[in-house]
């Protein structure tokens, strides 16, 4: 059995985080289409708990951008460094990318790409564009990074109009300046409550459980996202990807993440998925419902 590492103590993954292999036709199918043509989803590259269900039911996520981030948060296991030049073809292969596979919805994000002064969002336009008219019919869910803040860029995400919007708060905001380093809490509440302002019908924003926040501070961050008008929240466990990382203060129980669960439907969130495998692009399809 895995381990984690919390203060020079091995704690062993709970039961209820046993992952089940994935399984069934449309898996496989999609599994071989993935293997065939060397394509590059984040299901595969991250492991994802969730890959067999969400395959299962036509749905795949596609980081854009590269694959090497300008920050470096403590929870992510994406590479940090120099990203390499951008590809201005990779609207179209991942467009094509979408319609061999059949994803009838699709979720795409990307690194942090704090070095180009459109913050990586022409791409993220054409992206969405190329996938309309590649893959019609074909729905999508942006994750998108901040931006920085910088509306004018968030501006050719809220243009181009997919169906779902999504920003991860990640952590409450007393962890935020060691989890995420260079990101802000009111500045990624600030963009979600933009996208809303601008005509964005469904807004979606996530949080990862185990760093050492309290109850008390998940509550409030629920608060403070239903306060910006978001419609989706996910609240998953954080699991660390290597010992550099911030190790797991806590693995949180199945009663817990549905006392959140009930705790995000009372207060009004369109969707609530809470649950320790949960993650951001979990059930991603029915969120546009």
């Amino acid at each position: 059995m895995e381990t984690v590492l919390d203060s020079n103590i091995q704690t062993k993954k709970p039961k209820w985080l046993r992952v089940k292999l994935p399984t069934g036709k449309k898996y496989t199918e999609l599994r071989g289409l993935v293997d065939k043509y060397k394509l590059h989803t984040i299901c595969t590259s991250g492991s994802c708990p969730n890959m067999g269900e969400c395959w299962g039911e036509g749905t795949a996520t596609f980081m854009i951008l590269g694959n090497i981030c300008t920050r470096s948060c403590g929870f992510c296991g994406v590479k940090t460094g120099r990203p390499e030049t951008v590809d201005w073809d990779e609207p179209e292969k991942v467009a094509r990318s979408i319609k061999l596979m059949k994803i009838k919805h699709a979720v795409i994000t990307s690194v942090d790409r704090d070095d180009l002064k459109d913050g990586g969002s022409i791409i993220w336009a054409e992206t969405v564009k190329a996938v309309r008219r590649i893959s019609t019919g074909t729905t999508m869910e942006t994750l998108i990074p901040d931006f920085q803040g910088i509306e004018r860029n968030i501006d050719r995400i809220i243009e181009v109009a997919p169906e779902v919007v999504s920003h991860n708060m990640e952590t409450v905001r007393r962890l935020t300046r060691e989890v995420r380093i260079q990101a802000k809490y009111d500045r990624s509440l600030e963009v979600l409550r933009y996208l809303k302002a601008q005509g964005i019908n469904r807004t979606k924003s996530g949080i990862m459980l185990g760093l050492g926040e309290t109850e008390e501070e998940v509550i409030q961050t629920m608060y403070d996202l239903k306060a910006a008008d978001v419609d989706v929240i996910t609240i998953g466990q954080y699991l660390q990807p290597s010992k550099k990382h911030l190790p797991v203060k806590e693995f949180i129980t199945p009663e817990q993440f549905k006392k959140y669960e009930e705790t995000g439907l009372n207060l009004g969130f369109r969707h609530v998925e809470s649950g320790a495998l949960v993650r951001s692009s979990y059930k991603a399809q029915k969120h546009i419902l």
